[in-house]
């Protein structure tokens, strides 16, 4: 089966993409960058909706999008990050702790690096225990951003 791909136009973020596998679960998401080409596969999806309202402030939890997750640690991840509601943060030993592993905060850290299906899991919910830590390729001020969405500022 051929996966589906969602794009979606956040205004004031960009164009952002979502990956979908033949039983329609989330693969992969690439949150909204500003030099991407406008949408043109799936625009019409209600997931595209969803994320442009969520992009624009509107909470959702997501909690009803299937995704795909990983195995072992990084998964107990997932399944413990989804549960850090919209205005609170953990620090990446919280998350290791949540996941039952307490003494894992870089294994922790590490997952949220390499997770690739953010904003479903809130990666940006993760911080480090002397301030906001670290984003990517996207930079600090996206996480910011990414915060202040949800009314926290840091």
């Amino acid at each position: 089966m051929k996966p589906t791909l969602v794009e979606y136009e956040a205004p004031g973020w960009g164009v952002g993409e979502v990956w979908l596998d033949d039983r329609g679960r989330v693969f992969h998401s690439e949150l909204p960058r500003p030099k991407r080409t406008s949408p043109g596969t799936a625009p019409g999806h209600v997931l595209a909706g969803r994320l442009r309202r969520w992009f624009d402030g509107e909470p959702d939890d997501f909690a009803d999008v299937r995704l795909v997750l990983p195995a072992g640690f990084h998964g107990a991840c997932a399944r413990a990050l989804r549960k850090v509601t919209r205005g609170e943060v953990v620090t990446y030993g919280e998350l290791a702790a949540l996941a039952g592993r307490p003494r894992a905060a870089r294994s922790a850290g590490t997952f949220c690096a390499r997770c690739d299906l953010a904003p479903f899991l809130p990666v940006h919910r993760v911080v480090s225990a002397n301030g906001i830590g670290s984003w990517g390729t996207q930079g600090v001020d996206y996480k910011r951003r990414l915060l202040e969405l949800e009314g926290v500022t840091l």
